[in-house]
């Protein structure tokens, strides 16, 4: 018997249309398809929060794509405002005008978060895919001029981690209160472009310590969070906090996951909010069920004594890896199939192309 707790995240892909097209998107690399055209309506959304309010959700996060594109923002922002949840924005920042803005924070929006790509024109708008350096700035500016608390997203890789001194500098600069500088993690588009993304160790430790010394100096008010690229960890990552344990992901169409890539696992049919309640698809929803706790686990972590602390690790890597949504998570050096780690890895360090697959439209598949 499963011990389950109530949700405390909401993720809401409120679209998966997005001006970017960085090589490294969490979004379903067939994001394009008809299955995820139909964008649930402003009237469906408007329940969905007061659901997870009832379900005890404690944070919303309004996220995409780019979740400025929906023009019902801030109706949604205001009806989650009413329940008590804590709100955050998470734009890449290129339509985030002062006029919405301030809309935005007159209806109560709590905190927002903007991605930077790196911290130079020419080096940002490349892995970004268009140019946005300067909106980008822009839009910090402005969350700090209308007395928001503003975090900073900087997905790393092989391409701006000799940067990271320059990256933390720019931050400071925009006066972010939070700085998240999180190693890419590979799945959907950064999967394809894994060779071009894939860090060196030398470039992984110098980081490390650069990290060290802006925690250590407390650079940011909030603080500086620095997640490493599971590829080079000994255990893996309990994936969202393990398997539907405590957060919910809607996808744009409705679907209900416990995680963003959850539906690269085919063998699994997610819930949609047309048809279940939030409260049902948590507690009894298939796919829900199908990895939470431990039961389900095969050896070696069925009898490994981190079974509970890491889960297995993430199971989209492990079918992503091994074609077995149940195997040990191909990171965790005790995997039967590890090897496949160390080969990405080598892989990586001997592949020399800057070339991108880009999140777009023509390579949505």
């Amino acid at each position: 018997m499963i011990d389950l707790d109530l949700p405390l995240t909401l993720m809401a892909e409120l679209t998966y249309r997005c001006p970017l097209r960085c090589p490294y998107c969490s979004n379903p690399t067939n994001y394009d398809s008809s299955r995820y055209r139909q964008e649930l309506t402003t009237e469906y959304w408007l329940k969905l929060i007061k659901q997870a309010a009832n379900l005890g959700v404690l944070q919303l996060g309004f996220t995409g794509g780019e979740p400025m594109l929906r023009q019902d923002l801030e109706l949604m922002v205001e009806t989650a405002t009413a329940t008590g949840i804590y709100t955050t924005l998470i734009t890449a920042g290129t339509l985030f005008t002062k006029d919405r803005a301030i809309k935005l924070r007159d209806c109560g929006l709590d905190h927002i978060q903007i991605s930077l790509q790196d911290s130079q024109v020419d080096k940002l708008n490349y892995i970004a895919g268009i140019p946005s350096y300067e909106q980008k700035l822009t839009a910090a500016r402005l969350v700090k001029q209308l007395n928001f608390p503003l975090t900073i997203n900087v997905v790393l890789h092989r391409h701006n981690l000799d940067r990271i001194e320059e990256i933390l500098e720019l931050c400071k600069t925009l006066e972010a209160d939070r700085v998240e500088l999180a190693n890419t993690q590979y799945y959907g588009w950064a999967l394809l472009n894994r060779d071009a993304l894939l860090p060196t160790l030398e470039q992984l430790e110098r980081a490390k310590q650069v990290v060290a010394i802006a925690q250590q100096e407390k650079y940011f008010p909030m603080g500086v969070v620095y997640v490493l690229p599971d590829y080079y960890e000994q255990y893996p990552k309990p994936c969202m906090g393990g398997w539907g344990r405590r957060t919910m992901v809607i996808a744009p169409n409705g679907d209900v996951l416990p995680c963003q890539v959850a539906a690269s696992i085919p063998e699994l049919n997610f819930d949609n909010v047309r048809d279940h309640s939030l409260e049902w698809i948590w507690s009894k929803s298939a796919a829900f069920n199908r990895f939470r706790g431990t039961d389900w686990m095969e050896e070696p972590c069925r009898s490994c004594p981190r079974k509970a602390v890491d889960f297995g690790g993430c199971r989209c890597q492990a079918l992503l890896l091994t074609g077995d949504a149940t195997a040990t998570d191909p990171v965790c050096h005790l995997s039967p199939q590890h090897h496949l780690i160390t080969k990405a890895c080598e892989s990586g360090q001997s592949h020399n192309s800057s070339s991108f697959r880009y999140r777009d439209r023509l390579n949505s598949s």
